[in-house]
């Protein structure tokens, strides 16, 4: 069954290139389109859609943070990916903290949107890899973490700790099990038992957790 989608860009031109190249893919439907965040809940409520694409900039009125954060309350089962031309994390950070679980620039090809809006229609999340590392990096400053070598919370094996830092660095479950030296089984096992013990919710949080804890660290360089 293809996943419905539902576009929201006040440029015409944007939204009908979207759609036809989002069409062109034979599981999604582009199910409802608006130029307006004023228009966003009612279309959503007529449309049914699962992920809505919000761009951010709206022209007059709300943009789309507002209307995501709108959105989420109202209709907590459909998934927002944000669609910008900004790379900025002040921005990804007030976009996610509305409820948004996806963001993609502009500038990125439909490949990346296809995937973002793939992932978060199965109840996952999605930061565009050109921002993704500045977006860690912002969290590490904003997050206060701890240098013990165990995290504090919930016991978790070494080896769910291995299988933590590197989905937390953005490994897939078959590098993570390449890596490892496991299946691919093994590591969605291990994965469903780290959310259920930490309380995690996607991949966001995962990080979050993973820089507060000082499991997760970047270099400088």
């Amino acid at each position: 069954m293809a996943i419905r989608v539902m576009l929201v860009d006040d440029h015409a031109l944007v939204r009908e290139g979207l759609r036809a190249l989002l069409e062109r893919e034979g599981d999604i439907e582009v199910v409802g389109e608006t130029g307006s965040a004023a228009g966003v809940l009612a279309l959503a409520e007529e449309s049914r859609p699962e992920v809505v694409v919000m761009d951010l900039q709206l022209g007059a009125g709300r943009n789309g943070v507002e209307a995501t954060r709108e959105l989420v309350e109202k209709k907590p089962e459909i998934k927002v990916v944000i669609l910008s031309m900004y790379d900025d994390e002040e921005l990804v950070f007030r976009a996610l903290e509305s409820g948004a679980r996806g963001y993609v620039l502009k500038r990125a090809g439909i490949e990346e949107l296809t995937t973002a809006i793939r992932l978060v229609a199965r109840g996952e999340a999605y930061l565009d890899p050109q921002i993704a590392r500045r977006v860690i990096e912002g969290l590490q400053e904003r997050l206060p973490f701890t240098r013990a070598s165990r995290p504090e919370g919930p016991e978790l094996t070494e080896r769910e700790l291995e299988v933590l830092r590197l989905a937390a660095e953005g490994l897939t479950n078959a590098e993570i099990a390449r890596r490892l030296v496991i299946s691919v089984k093994t590591v969605q096992a291990h994965r469903a038992n780290i959310m259920q013990k930490l309380g995690l919710h996607d991949r966001v949080d995962l990080v979050k957790y993973a820089i507060k804890n000082g499991i997760l660290k970047l270099d400088s360089g």
